[in-house]
């Protein structure tokens, strides 16, 4: 069994595997679909001449006959923050490894209006699910108008998500940076915190202040930031000025970073005078100085999980509602200590 010359200098197409093989153009489409009702000798015939020809099947013809496309959807938003970027890269190597091929929806701001378009053009393309990344509360809210043509699952979700979910467990990672600083002998521990309209923000808060009345410490005032270097960079100084300050929780570690600029500026000794931890565990995180005690998230998993569970509902045509949290991790580094004295 011999490639003819007629396909060489192009790409070769379905009729010629059937005539290399010697079987007609629909068993050729069995074999690539995987029908039962083929003979082994037949189907092995027809695999040979798919190598020898080096055969790419059509993805759209093979969706007619299939009626699949083997696409999933992806709505994300307009943002270069580590956590929904490392989030993609995750649902995109998950998905390759599921055998299904990712369209991304990008929007620049997650409400109902522009959730709606998105899940429209995703339909257009015939996807057979939808991964929303939906960390904000708009998301949550846009998320309740989604019709139920296809499965979704959320990730980043708080417990508001009326379709299922994956998400860090926010509230737990807060709780557990702030009973270490606690139990080295801070007698209390400030909090900057991020974006009140994000739900990891709002959750980290949460945690922060159970946390707090449990062991009957001072509540300080919050200082308010928004992910950024810059904004843990003012709430530093404000921190910086207060001498009873010797313990500070970040909601993340861009804002950490800027906090441990701006008190290095004043002088304060990290962790020395003021002990900080962050949230998130940037690769960077290890590099700060000093070395960042934060909490990690694996984002990667978050979007490897939220996409076994969509897969789950497509592949097993059973539309669940469960919500799933990942633990996240305590990380230890040398920006934390007992404060003195």
């Amino acid at each position: 069994m011999t490639a003819d010359s007629s396909t060489i200098g192009r790409k070769p197409v379905m009729a010629d595997v059937a005539r290399l093989a010697g079987v007609s153009h629909q068993t050729v489409s069995r074999v690539l679909n995987d029908s039962p009702n083929v003979k082994d000798q037949t189907r092995d015939r027809v695999l040979h001449a798919i190598r020898e020809l080096d055969y790419r099947p059509n993805s759209a013809a093979r969706a007619l006959v299939t009626r699949r496309s083997q696409t999933l959807g992806v709505v994300s938003f307009d943002t270069t923050l580590y956590g929904p970027a490392s989030m993609l890269y995750g649902i995109e190597q998950a998905a390759r490894s599921a055998g299904y091929f990712v369209s991304i929806a990008s929007l620049r701001s997650l409400d109902a209006r522009s959730m709606q378009e998105a899940m429209e053009r995703l339909h257009d393309q015939a996807v057979e699910g939808v991964l929303v990344l939906a960390p904000q509360i708009s998301a949550v809210g846009a998320l309740a108008q989604v019709s139920g043509e296809v499965p979704v699952v959320a990730i980043g979700s708080g417990p508001q998500a009326r379709v299922p979910a994956v998400a860090v467990d926010n509230k737990a990672g807060a709780r557990a940076v702030t009973r270490y600083l606690l139990d080295l002998g801070h007698r209390t521990v400030h909090h900057v915190a991020g974006p009140s309209t994000w739900l990891d923000a709002q959750m980290r808060l949460a945690g922060w202040r159970a946390t707090l009345a449990e062991a009957g410490a001072a509540e300080p005032a919050v200082l308010a930031g928004d992910w950024s270097a810059r904004s843990g960079y003012e709430a530093g100084l404000q921190l910086a000025e207060d001498p009873e300050v010797t313990a500070v929780f970040c909601a993340n570690d861009h804002m950490a970073l800027g906090l441990l600029r701006a008190l290095n500026e004043a002088g304060r000794a990290i962790p020395g005078d003021i002990s900080v931890a962050g949230f998130d565990d940037i690769p960077e995180a290890s590099y700060f100085t000093p070395p960042l005690t934060t909490v990690r998230q694996d984002f990667g998993e978050l979007g490897r999980r939220g996409l076994e569970l969509l897969v789950e509902q497509i592949e097993g045509g059973v539309r669940v509602r469960p919500r799933m949290l990942v633990p996240p991790e305590l990380v230890l580094r040398r920006s934390t200590s007992a404060p003195r004295g």
